[in-house]
Parts: C-alpha cells; structure tokens; sequence
C-alpha cells in the first residue's frame, strides 16, 4: 500500500469531531463552527447566515455539517445563500468534515459550517 501526505498549503483541515466539539487544526473548538479560508470562527447555527454571507466572493461552495444525521436546511437559509453565489451542500456534519478536507487537499474554494455531533 502506498500513503501519500497531504499538504493543505495554509489552509486548515479538521483533525476530528466529539459530542460538542471539533479538533480543527490541532485546538479544540466547542459548538458550532465555522471554517473557512478567513479561519475558524464561531458560528450561531442554521439561523445565522451573517458568517456565511462573509464568504460571498471567497468560496464556491459550503458545506453545512447538520449534526448527526443529515437534516434539510432552512429555507430561507438557503435562498439567501444561492442568492449571493454561494452553492450550498447539507449532509451530516462527520461527511462534512470528510468532504471538506478532501476538497481542501485539492485546493479547492470551499468552507464547512458544522453542528456538532
């Protein structure tokens, strides 16, 4: 078996996740989070789209880690997203994680907004 290392330049991938809490770039973040480009801040959840509004011109796409099962977003939440440009992914917030450093690793322009598990 050949293992590659992954660079991700000066992004910042997830390390892991727990019952309320996320190991994002080797801290320990309590609650909802945000991890972008810009870096880790908190997030309000999926009634706070101000965080992610920031994220306009930054990114293509967000990943919206609902907790443990995947959950249908708001939809006002949603509608403001695609109408900045932003294209917006629900799963669960482990295959967000997933997903989000994969495509980091990639180098592509994405972000993850995530409830814990």
């Amino acid at each position: 078996m050949r293992l590659n290392e992954i660079s991700y330049n000066d992004a910042v991938p997830i390390d892991g996740y727990g019952p309320g809490f996320f190991r994002i770039g080797g801290k320990v973040v309590q609650g909802p989070v945000l991890v972008s480009p810009a870096g880790v801040a908190a997030w309000g959840g999926l009634g706070d789209s101000d965080g992610l509004l920031a994220l306009a011109n930054v990114v293509d796409v967000i990943f919206v880690g609902t907790g443990a099962q995947i959950a249908h977003l708001p939809a006002a939440l949603r509608d403001t997203l695609e109408a900045a440009g932003l294209g917006v992914e629900p799963m669960s917030s482990p295959a967000a994680c997933r997903t989000y450093n994969v495509l980091l690793s990639e180098g592509r322009r994405v972000a993850a907004a995530l409830i814990p598990v």
